[in-house]
């Protein structure tokens, strides 16, 4: 077999280990499993059943890369391997840190990794009849990474309360945060006694909240997930649909974003409410040019007030 079908294979098998070790997808790599073949010091043409275990820092794991498999790295990548292949395999047990000195100071750069004694008997045992057995014995002590994730997600899930004694949970992060602040605090204030039909939850574009049966009634159903806005509430005294969208990370309400709703619910009577929500001033000047006349925006940390941009229609003496 050609040097070239070695190093690809070798690269294929240590990544196929890492998602076996229940790494999560963003350490399914090719930079991570350069780290795993430089601490197992396994070069394209060495079987698994001969890995060691040298210690090693993370420039020799970028060296190695280069040396054996032509794969070289920029000098500034370094904290990438540290951050985000090394870090990893160290939360989930396949890694050791500075095992020869384990009170070295933060940060040093005599840091070196190693891999555990329990990893590198079940990796030695790869392609074997015996790697499975051996796998489920270290998960068994050791739960993968991408498990304790998965729980720790769970844990901070943001909760939002819905109805009357009713709350869901959805991805946790600023943008959902804002979504809780738009139906705890912003709903109640300007919209008081709205029904909400719709949350959308950036973590699970399926998941959040659909009332679909209220959602029928005004004549619109929501099939496309990723184009509808954030929270969708109606308000049936006035009857105003209100689309709102959290901006966090994306745009507000801008003049394409609000001729694209409006065409998604041109079948609907009610009358359309347009709502640009930011967590603070900040990112709300940061996003101020890009709002289209016509619609409102709040801010969650100033949470009693709301911005117009309807020309003179507010015009008139504060009572």
């Amino acid at each position: 077999m050609k040097i070239e079908e070695l190093i690809r294979q070798k690269i294929d098998e240590a990544i196929d280990i890492l998602k076996k070790f229940g790494m999560p997808a963003e350490q399914q790599n090719e930079r991570t499993a350069y780290c795993l073949l430089s601490l197992l010091n396994v070069t394209p043409e060495k079987d698994w059943k001969n890995a060691e275990t040298p210690l090693v820092g993370i420039t020799p794991m970028m060296c190695f890369a280069k040396d054996y498999y032509n794969k070289e790295y920029a000098p500034n990548t370094r904290e990438t391997f540290r951050r985000f292949s090394i870090h990893q395999m160290v939360l989930a047990g396949i890694v050791l840190y500075n095992p020869d000195k384990p009170d070295r100071a933060v940060n040093s750069p005599k840091a070196v990794y190693q891999i555990s004694s329990a990893a590198l008997k079940v990796i030695r045992a790869y392609k074997s009849p015996d790697f499975d057995v051996l796998l489920s014995e270290f998960t068994k002590n050791q739960p993968t990474l991408s498990t304790r994730y998965a729980k720790e997600r769970e844990m901070n899930m943001v909760s939002v309360k819905v109805k009357e004694e009713y709350y869901i949970q959805i991805s946790p992060g600023k943008h959902s945060e804002l979504i809780r602040d738009i139906i705890e605090q912003m709903a109640p204030r300007f919209l008081p006694n709205s029904m909400l039909i719709y949350i959308g939850d950036t973590g699970d574009k399926w998941g959040g909240y659909y009332d679909q049966e209220l959602a029928g009634n005004l004549l619109f159903n929501v099939q496309q997930h990723g184009k509808m806005p954030d929270v969708i509430l109606y308000v049936e005294d006035k009857k105003w649909l209100v689309l709102v969208e959290s901006v966090t990370s994306h745009g507000p309400v801008d003049s394409k974003r609000y001729i694209e709703l409006e065409e998604l619910f041109s079948n609907v009577s009610a009358d359309k409410v347009y709502i640009s929500v930011f967590p603070n001033k900040k990112t709300f000047i940061h996003y101020a040019q890009e709002i289209a006349w016509e619609t409102e925006v709040w801010i969650a940390d100033n949470p009693t007030h709301m911005i117009h941009f309807n020309g003179d229609k507010f015009i008139g003496p504060h009572k």
